[in-house]
């Protein structure tokens, strides 16, 4: 899993096509890659502290906490991404190794070229998820964050750039995510941090994280 981007994308080559093995090949200072095996169970927030642990060589917790969520915090680009992110965890973080990890910024679709390589038309809408849940192989949560570039053009509204959105929402969940879009005025000001708490309340529930399961608040 490719995550993190704080920077320009990846470039990834097929290292072994019959096992599914990439590379990073450049940029890769730029990005986080998990290169455990994903568990059915999904991935929590203290495996991911466990392979961040590793990652740098260190057992001291306190200090693994505070570096892993700074790296993650710096690749969130808008104010309401970094809310979304700092309530999940001030919320719930009693929950302890019960709690899956808040994932931003990754990419769940790849296109080797850039835009400009492609003359300005992308092939695939988008390529990266500002969030992502794995509660399980067959609970997977995107968590969206639109700003008005994902419904205008040079400042204009944009039919086609919404539907080019919406038809992307409906790959994902033909192929098992569940997509929750927040507007991005709603996760900043008076009220935002509660919004945000009494989502992901209610998404921790209904997956069985906390308890009352499908209940509404």
């Amino acid at each position: 899993m490719i995550f993190a981007s704080t920077g320009p994308k990846p470039e990834i080559v097929i290292q072994d096509a019959i096992n599914n093995d990439i590379r990073i090949v450049r940029n890769e200072e730029h990005c986080l890659v998990y290169d455990r095996p994903m568990q059915a169970s999904g991935l929590t927030k203290e495996e991911m502290l466990s392979w961040w642990k590793e990652r740098q060589g260190t057992e001291d917790e306190s200090d693994a906490r505070r570096s892993l969520s700074q790296r993650l915090m710096a690749s969130l680009a808008s104010d309401g991404e970094r809310n979304v992110f700092s309530v999940y965890y001030r919320a719930f973080k009693d929950l302890g190794d019960k709690l899956p990890a808040l994932i931003p910024q990754v990419y769940l679709h790849y296109d080797p070229y850039t835009l400009a390589q492609l003359g300005g038309v992308g092939r695939l809408s988008r390529q990266r998820m500002d969030f992502l849940l794995l509660f399980s192989d067959a609970g997977r949560v995107v968590v969206e964050v639109d700003g008005s570039q994902h419904f205008a053009e040079d400042g204009k509204p944009s039919l086609a750039r919404y539907a080019d959105m919406v038809a992307a929402d409906r790959d994902l969940r033909l192929a098992g995510y569940e997509v929750y879009r927040f507007g991005a005025n709603e996760l900043t000001g008076h009220g935002s941090a509660e919004r945000i708490e009494a989502f992901f309340r209610r998404l921790l529930r209904k997956h069985a994280v906390l308890p009352g399961a499908g209940s509404a608040e």
